[in-house]
């Protein structure tokens, strides 16, 4: 920018980005002054506060000639150079991709789910450019020589901000979303703000390229947010766990039911006493039909064999009598009364037969599984 002594011959601006209007220092010109405007931008001349004409990309000679507003407030000749007084405002036209914004304050919600208030925060950014330069010289700018970039997005936060947090309360109190469910619904959100404040920006001569909201998240020492993260910690591990046992049960070759039964039963012949049966008797009514079934028909024999099971502890009946045929508690293979191993299916015997009943009894067994005596 070339200035001379009191007339300005030259007039151009070479900025940065982060200037959206600049209006060059100097105010008196001549006729054939030469205005430089760049690819990205536009000038605009003043004369007493109104707007004259509007000047794109290229070099302009300042003239009466081709400047038909000035005309009719100058009555300097059309030959020779003249001095006029006038303001130039150069409009920057490129896209600022880096205007943030974020919520200064965390907006309370209460969570649909958990019913739990949480102090929610949002950021993003967006991009932005001047689309009519005449309004927004008229009606944002004004009389002041410049407005950045950040001057224009806090002029523009409170608008910005008060549609993000009726948004945000709308998707969780109204659509019933949860806080942990927010995240994957960014997309629709930033479309749906950019939708809402495009007119008002549009009203003072701007134009939203893109809006983007980055996160919506909850701070991590929140108390509400800790108590739900704990209680889904809790959920998962015990989802886990049971994964983790079926699993097993599948591999070993017998169902999850059938082990809680064994684990059940096995629980209760190691308390003594008939409370112990009538407890296991109890549970097994609520297992469902199958299980129920098991555990009632050990059970019964446990009950009705309590006091005999008791004397026949301190003197159990010979092994002989049980000699001859048995079956295999599992598959139900006849087999010989001493068998160590079903023949059929390979169970593991004790190599040794139920007193009470004479059936073959488990390794390390602790009651019988066809009449329930405690061994």
């Amino acid at each position: 920018m070339a200035i001379g002594l009191d007339i300005v011959k030259i007039i151009k601006y070479e900025g940065d980005n982060n200037e959206l209007v600049w209006k060059h220092p100097a105010e008196d010109f001549n006729t054939g002054s030469q205005l430089i405007v760049h690819e990205s931008q536009e000038a605009i001349l003043f004369k007493n506060g109104h707007a004259l004409d509007l000047f794109g990309p290229g070099r302009h000679t300042l003239s009466t000639e081709n400047i038909p507003l000035l005309r009719r407030i100058t009555s300097i000749p059309t030959n020779g150079e003249s001095p006029f007084h006038c303001e130039v405002y150069y409009i920057n036209k490129v896209d600022i991709m880096d205007v943030y914004w974020g919520t200064a304050q965390p907006i309370p919600i209460q969570d649909p789910v958990y019913n739990i208030i949480l102090p929610v925060r949002a950021n993003g950014q967006f991009a932005m450019h001047v689309a009519d330069s005449r309004k927004l010289l008229t009606k944002l700018v004004g009389t002041t020589t410049n407005l950045t970039k950040d001057k224009a997005s806090e002029l523009f936060k409170g608008i910005l901000l008060t549609r993000v947090q009726n948004l945000l309360s709308d998707m969780m109190a109204v659509r019933q979303i949860s806080f942990l469910m927010i995240n994957s619904y960014l997309n629709e959100i930033s479309d749906s703000i950019k939708s809402q404040v495009a007119p008002l920006y549009d009203e003072y001569g701007m134009e939203i390229v893109n809006f983007f909201v980055n996160s919506i998240s909850v701070p991590s020492d929140d108390p509400g947010y800790i108590k739900i993260r704990n209680a889904l910690a809790s959920a998962k591990e015990k989802e886990l766990s049971a994964k983790g046992t079926r699993a097993e049960m599948d591999i070993l070759g017998y169902s999850y039911q059938e082990k809680r039964t064994f684990d059940v039963l096995d629980k209760a012949a190691s308390n003594e006493g008939a409370g112990a049966g009538i407890l296991v008797a109890s549970m097994g009514m609520g297992m469902g039909v199958n299980v129920g079934g098991m555990i009632g028909g050990a059970m019964a024999g446990a009950m009705s064999n309590t006091m005999q099971g008791q004397l026949q502890q301190n003197n159990p009946a010979p092994v002989e009598e049980a000699a001859g045929e048995a079956e295999c508690p599992s598959c139900g293979t006849r087999l010989p009364g001493r068998a160590k191993f079903c023949f059929n299916c390979g169970l593991k015997l004790g190599g040794d037969i139920c007193p009470g009943c004479g059936k073959p009894i488990i390794a390390g067994a602790k009651f019988c599984l066809e009449c329930g005596r405690q061994l």
